[in-house]
């Protein structure tokens, strides 16, 4: 491990008191918004409790038939939410990040289909019961009743939802094909809707739960309409971004010139990525979370991309004057988001791009920044020799950290570095009075957290951005 430049003597910077207010009111936004989404549940089961949903219980069969209502409704609400949370609103992206909003998405993704197919189960069984047949006459009966054949193919389209996209995790699709799967539970929540509105008299016209139900489809599908369709459609039309240059920066890895109209109205923050779509032959059908690596001027912003993949791979081929098409900027792995006055910065490979321009932008004096730049070996350090440029490194300290990680350790630090005793509090020595920023394959960043937890470095102050969806 090398030092790259030397810090100025300075004093100890102490917290600053404005980050700190800033930052428990973005956690209690945080902790409001999670309150919202359970509230929404308990509001769904309150009010079919005080339009009488108890009254209708006289025996068992009518008890499984309310408990089936029941899980319906519950089910129901919260693949709702995971609709809000998957369009991208900015004030959920401002709160808690993209990455953090599809965490808690996928995190009800089972428990909803599990209350779906547990509410047509346990209707059918109390409906057998109240009408003293079995259960397959009594699925036949169910399946002639009026829409509930669309409420059949719902359910069928959520459960292939479900299973592809576990499949599509564990063997790492591509981010098309993960985008593709979910406009399936577009259509899954869409056609089981009639029978929702049709079925029995628990939404009955007149009713506040009606009311509600409606309120709650327009709020998850207006979101979806406009901020994953219109407002991409609008943005990308009215800066006209288009590929000025592509630039070779190492084998494997190019920077992408963009040039636009009043791109600086995007009003992105360094740190921050869009969703991009190039428009040719080879690149249209699939688009790419990329992180900016320079932050967008009024004509120009650059992104960098690393070949790991046929789709990443012809990106490096585009020709200039290609269009380009524009979803975001997204993400909190930003220098606003710091609670403390100092940032221990961790790097490895192309996770170099979003913290240099977090740099770029981030408001730095002498002695409030260490950064670690981490390679396996001299071809990915990629823009290094960019970050020791930056006025806001002036006075700050750049270390790097190049070779290989020794075999059967689990550790982010090479087998050099190991060997001379060096441990995160030696590389950061501020690490518990500072945020820490951490940008790399998931593997590796999740070492780093883990050694900085250990440490005794809240998570509130640990800063990490994930693209895998």
């Amino acid at each position: 491990m090398s030092l790259r430049t030397a810090p100025s003597p300075v004093a100890r910077v102490v917290a600053d008191p404005g980050r700190r207010i800033r930052s428990r009111r973005r956690l209690r936004a945080a902790d409001l918004m999670v309150a919202l989404c359970w509230s929404s549940v308990a509001m769904a089961v309150a009010l079919y409790l005080a339009y009488g949903g108890l009254a209708q219980v006289t025996d068992l069969g009518s008890g499984l038939t309310a408990a089936g209502i029941v899980t319906g409704l519950i089910g129901t609400d919260l693949i709702l939410v995971m609709l809000v949370l998957a369009a991208r609103l900015p004030v959920i992206d401002r709160i808690v990040g993209q990455d953090t909003a599809m965490a808690f998405h996928r995190r009800l993704g089972k428990p909803a289909l599990y209350l779906i197919l547990g509410h047509g189960l346990l209707l059918t069984v109390g409906y057998a019961l109240a009408d003293g047949s079995n259960l397959v006459t009594e699925t036949i009966a169910l399946f002639q009743g009026p829409d509930m054949a669309l409420a059949y193919l719902g359910l069928g389209l959520l459960v292939t939802v479900v299973v592809s996209s576990v499949v599509a995790v564990r063997r790492r699709f591509p981010y098309e094909v993960w985008h593709a799967i979910h406009l399936l539970s577009y259509a899954a929540v869409l056609v089981a809707l009639p029978h929702q509105l049709s079925a029995g008299a628990v939404l009955a016209e007149g009713t506040l739960q009606r009311v509600y139900w409606i309120a709650l489809y327009v709020l998850a599908f207006g979101s979806i309409a406009v901020f994953r369709f219109l407002v991409p459609i609008v943005r990308s039309a009215r800066h006209d971004i288009r590929v000025d240059a592509v630039e070779p920066i190492a084998p494997g890895a190019v920077s992408l010139h963009l040039t636009g109209h009043q791109l600086d109205r995007l009003q992105t923050q360094g740190g921050q990525y869009a969703i991009w779509r190039f428009w040719t032959g080879a690149t249209w059908w699939h688009a790419h979370p990329i992180s900016f690596s320079a932050v967008p001027t009024d004509r120009s912003a650059r992104i960098t991309v690393r070949s790991l993949g046929r789709g990443s791979d012809a990106l490096g081929r585009v020709r200039p004057g290609t269009r380009v098409s524009i979803e975001g900027p997204y993400g909190i792995f930003t220098d606003e988001h710091r609670s403390t006055s100092k940032i221990s910065v961790a790097a490895a490979g192309i996770g170099i791009t979003p913290v240099r321009s977090m740099l770029e932008h981030a408001a730095l004096r002498p002695g409030e920044a260490t950064v670690l730049l981490r390679a396996t070996d001299a071809t990915q350090s990629y823009l290094w020799n960019e970050i020791g440029a930056l006025p806001s490194m002036r006075g700050n300290p750049i270390f790097s950290m190049m070779g290989a990680r020794p075999r059967g350790l689990a550790t982010w630090m090479s087998a050099e570095a190991l060997s001379r005793g060096v441990t995160i509090t030696s590389v950061f020595p501020d690490l518990l009075q500072s945020d820490l920023y951490v940008c790399g394959p998931q593997s590796w960043a999740d070492l780093v957290i883990r050694d900085a937890r250990a440490a005794g470095l809240p998570h509130s102050q640990i800063h990490v951005e994930r693209f895998d969806w």
